[in-house]
Parts: C-alpha cells; sequence; structure tokens
C-alpha cells in the first residue's frame, strides 16, 4: 500500500549541522543559531531547524531528568536523556540527517535526480520524512502496516509518502524486499537509506549521543555527587542509540553497556521471533551496524509491561498516584508525561534489571535515552484501555509496584565471549545470505579497529560539510 503526496523539489544544496555542531549547537554561526532557535517553534518545518537536531535544549544545557527513587525502587541513580525536543519529537531524526549528510557530501544524491527511501518500523521513517523534505528531496517511507496511526499521520505532514508492508514491528525482511524491488525497477532514481546497514546512524549517536552523556556526567557530579556512568541501557531497533555505549566505555572503561529487547521477539537472546507491542525496536534481526561485541549484557522486557508502565508515567490518574501515595513532587509527576513514550518505559524497566542484576547502589548511575515521547501512541493508549479497562489510582499502584519496585531479574544473560560471538554470528543469515554482504566483511566486525576506523571517519565528514558552505 502506498499514499501519494505531492513531489516538490525546491532546493539543490543541502544545508546542515557538522555533527560536532550536533553535539555542541552553540557553536554554530550566531546568526544560523539565531534563525534555527526562531524556526523551532514558529516554523517547525522550516530546513534551519536542521540545526535543532541535538540532545540540549535551546539555552544550551543538556536535556535529562532523574527518576525519583520513590518509583524506582533501587539505590542507583537513573538518569534519562529526553529526546522530544529533537525535530519531529525523536532522536531518530539525527540518525536519518547523518546518513544523509555523508551520502550527499561523498556525492552520491542528488535532490534534483534522486528520490529518498527510508525503511523503518517508526521513527527513523518519520525523521527520514521530515529531513528529506527539508533537504528538498522526494521522500519515501516504508514501514509495517501494524505500525500506531500516528506514525502514518507525522510522516505525510511532512510531505513525505509512505508504502505499507505486511506485518508489524518485527517484520524487517518485507521492508528489506520492498526496498529491493524499488532498487530493481528504479535503479537510476531511488536511493535507500537503510538505518539497520547506515553506518551514519552508528556514527551519529556514538559521537553526537555518547559524548552528550559524557559531558553530562560533569554536571552530574554536581548534582549527584556521583562519578562516573556505570551503565547504559538501550533497546535495540536498528541498534543505532546502543552504539553511545562505545564512547562511553573509552572514556568509563567500568561502563556496562546493556541491550534490551522484547520477551515477545527475543532474537539475540535464544533465536526468538515474533510480533510485539514495543514500536521502535525488537525488529527481529542483529542489525549490521551493532557492535555485539562490546555489549555486556542483554536483557529481555516483556512488552505489555511497557506498554502499562508507559500509560501510568503520561497519564493524570497515573501522575496523581505518584503524588499521592508516592510522594512524588507534583513537577516531577508532571514533567515525566512528556518524557517517555513505549520505549523509554522499556529503558527504564531494563536499568532496573540492570541495577539488580549486577547489584549497583548509590554511587552508580544509569543512563537510559527517552528516545520519543506519548503524541505517537495515543492510540495504542486507547487500546490498552479497550483490553485492560481505563486505568484508575488503584491500577496505577499495582503498576508502579510490580513492573518497577518488583522487577525480577530474569531474562537476563551476560556478555561472556560465547554469547557475543553467538550474537555476531546472528548477523550471517540476513546479511550474508539475504542482503548480499560477503562473510568477510561481517568477519572484519570481530575486530575492533574496524569499529575505530568507522569512528574515525566522523571528522572527514565534517570537514567535507564545512567545504560546502564556502
Amino acid at each position: 500500500m502506498t499514499n501519494e503526496a505531492p513531489i516538490m523539489r525546491h532546493i539543490t544544496r543541502v544545508f546542515g549541522p557538522t555533527f560536532e555542531e550536533m553535539l555542541h549547537p552553540q557553536s554554530v554561526d550566531p546568526a544560523i543559531r539565531a534563525r534555527a532557535d526562531k524556526a523551532r517553534t514558529e516554523d517547525p518545518l522550516d530546513p534551519i531547524n536542521l540545526f535543532n537536531i541535538t540532545w540540549r535544549k535551546p539555552d544550551g544545557d543538556i536535556n535529562y531528568f532523574v527518576m525519583p527513587h520513590e518509583l524506582t525502587g533501587i539505590d542507583a541513580e537513573i538518569v534519562v536523556i529526553i529526546a522530544r525536543d529533537f525535530p519531529t519529537g525523536s532522536h531518530k531524526v539525527g540518525p536519518a540527517y547523518s546518513v544523509m549528510i555523508e551520502k550527499y557530501v561523498d556525492g552520491e544524491l542528488d535532490p534534483d535526480k534522486h528520490t529518498l527511501v527510508f525503511p523503518s518500523t517508526g521513527n527513523y521513517g518519520i525523521g527520514g520524512a521530515w529531513v528529506g523534505r527539508r533537504a528538498g528531496f522526494d521522500t519515501v517511507v516504508i514501514l509495517p502496516q501494524g505500525m500506531s496511526q500516528e506514525r502514518f499521520q507525522k510522516i505525510e505532514s511532512y510531505g513525505a509518502r509512505y508504502i505499507k508492508t505486511a506485518g508489524s514491528e518485527s517484520n524487517v525482511k518485507e521492508i528489506y524486499d520492498e526496498c529491493n524491488r524499488l532498487t530493481r525497477e528504479q535503479p537510476d532514481t531511488i536511493r535507500i537509506l537503510n538505518q539497520f546497514a547506515e553506518m551514519g546512524n552508528y556514527r551519529f549517536h556514538y559521537h553526537v549521543t555518547g559524548n552528550t552523556v559524557v559531558e553530562l556526567e560533569q554536571e552530574l557530579r554536581h548534582e549527584l555527587g556521583i562519578s562516573g556512568i556505570s551503565a547504559f541501557c538501550s533497546s535495540m531497533g536498528s541498534a543505532g542509540t546502543i552504539a553511545a555505549g562505545d564512547r562511553l566505555k573509552q572514556v568509563f572503561p567500568d561502563c556496562k553497556v546493556i541491550g534490551l529487547e522484547p520477551v515477545q521477539c527475543p532474537t539475540l537472546y535464544n533465536n526468538g521471533y515474533g510480533a510485539h507491542d514495543i514500536q521502535g525496536i525488537g525488529d527481529k534481526h542483529a542489525t549490521w551496524i551493532h557492535h555485539v561485541t562490546n555489549m555486556d549484557g542483554l536483557a529481555c522486557i516483556d512488552d505489555q509491561e511497557s506498554v502499562k508502565l508507559c500509560q501510568v508515567l503520561t497519564d493524570p490518574v497515573g501522575g496523581d498516584t505518584m503524588v499521592a501515595r508516592y510522594g512524588v513532587r507534583h513537577a516531577t509527576a508532571e514533567a515525566m508525561t512528556h518524557i517517555f513514550g513505549i520505549s523509554g518505559a522499556c529503558n527504564l524497566i531494563g536499568a532496573i534489571k540492570t541495577a539488580k542484576h549486577f547489584g549497583l547502589g548509590k554511587k552508580d548511575v544509569i543512563v537510559i535515552p527517552a528516545t520519543d515521547n506519548i503524541d505517537r501512541y495515543y492510540s495504542t493508549m486507547r487500546e490498552t484501555d479497550e483490553r485492560y479497562g481505563r486505568l484508575d489510582a488503584c491500577e496505577s499502584a499495582v503498576r508502579i509496584e510490580g513492573i518497577l519496585k518488583n522487577q525480577k531479574t530474569d531474562w537476563f544473560k551476560d556478555g561472556t565471549p560465547e554469547n557475543r560471538r553467538q550474537w555476531h554470528n546472528l548477523k550471517y543469515y540476513t546479511w550474508v545470505e539475504q542482503q548480499g554482504k560477503h562473510v568477510d566483511d561481517l568477519n572484519a566486525q570481530l575486530d575492533p579497529e574496524w569499529w575505530l576506523e568507522h569512528q574515525a571517519r566522523i571528522a572527514m565528514t565534517d570537514a567535507r560539510i564545512l567545504s560546502l558552505r564556502a
């Protein structure tokens, strides 16, 4: 299935930030910075908003939130980096831009010739719709028909088209098949920007997300009196976000990187498969860009616990319960209603599992991303009401106690050498057998130097971006 939208080509030169400017937006030329800050609220579709792709607020401060211990039931601090203020309301716009700009500065993309195709299960596609159209490209998003209606609406609102494929979150093979069909039929015009395979996704999170957390640690020293980052927990869709862990381990060698996937689709955990309802993660394969041999642990999270917890964190009834029953400050409860989506709730559960599994305590900080917000899950929350009944104070307390404060340590695997090699080997079936990569390229990923070489390319891309502005 496809929708139709007018094809408009109005920009022939892409003008956007470097990786370093996404990390430090205040380093942008003051005139550009002023235009971007104004457009953030006054004209969100203005291409100048490309300079608002950052984890920082307009004042330059990192956008983060410290979870109240009254809810988590653990001594370790859980710090949430917040993505809702990115253009599109999700950090996935960052990888969409990074993949596009790398190919653009390398001469592979022409807005007057090429149609960009963003294969996705949600937020990357939304980000691609926004980025592609802002850069002047005809843009198509491919995603499963079972995704939330809000996702399709956002894609249309940004002026892009979409193609619906069969299935839901874990049906990525069908997305790849559609990409391959388009490439066969339109080889001269179609350009696939595959988040699961393009290292621009990895580089955005390694440099921008990873270094944002490195710099956040300095702020947390003052706020919490704790030094270092003990763990970084991230659920995995394309496995881009978890690349931040590679940077964190370089700065904080004892930092543990923990990947999360759904119990209902435990692909890395036990070669599992199945549909699930944590939209944006659990895409039923080991992605090419995932540095699995650098993971220290893997936990599986129940999708219904994630959905139910998301509802408690974002519904006024849940907020009232946090205040009245658990003593959470009203402002804190109100803030959470704007922070979490379903995968963010999943990450919160994973952080608690991680703390309990490793015995992390008062001197430890666990960082998690809240990758989007509730604005694309209202239909899912309505379905949750229909399935379980309307949320009330009693049910809110039941979920806080059962999902957060009494979370178990089941479904957890350590990153032993054997497990890491098993996770790596899973890449063979998708990437060598199905998608045509060479086995030598797969084996090369076992060498840490392979990843260091890809990290080093960031400076070259930044230099090319700046040269195009001259």
